[in-house]
């Protein structure tokens, strides 16, 4: 079972990394772009388990290891 994670920076919640690459795509040229976030994607092998337990165990990855709940937000796909 794969599971894909994905934690970005809650609205609102200063991203001096994706204003960096906004910029730079702004310096290549790229004049049409606005705005840039920058998050991370994880990929997690979980034992096969039922839909609900895996949800489960996600859900306490991401809150105690994966994201900062305060300023981060995640979501994840299992399949």
């Amino acid at each position: 079972m794969q599971a894909k994670v994905y934690v970005t920076l809650k609205k609102g919640v200063h991203d001096p990394q994706g204003e960096a690459v906004r910029h730079t795509l702004g310096s290549m040229g790229h004049k049409a772009v606005s705005g840039v976030r920058v998050g991370k994607y994880i990929e997690v092998s979980l034992a096969d388990m039922p839909k609900e337990q895996a949800e489960a165990e996600l859900k306490e990855i991401c809150e105690k290891l994966l994201a900062n709940t305060v300023i981060e937000s995640y979501r994840y796909e299992i399949s």
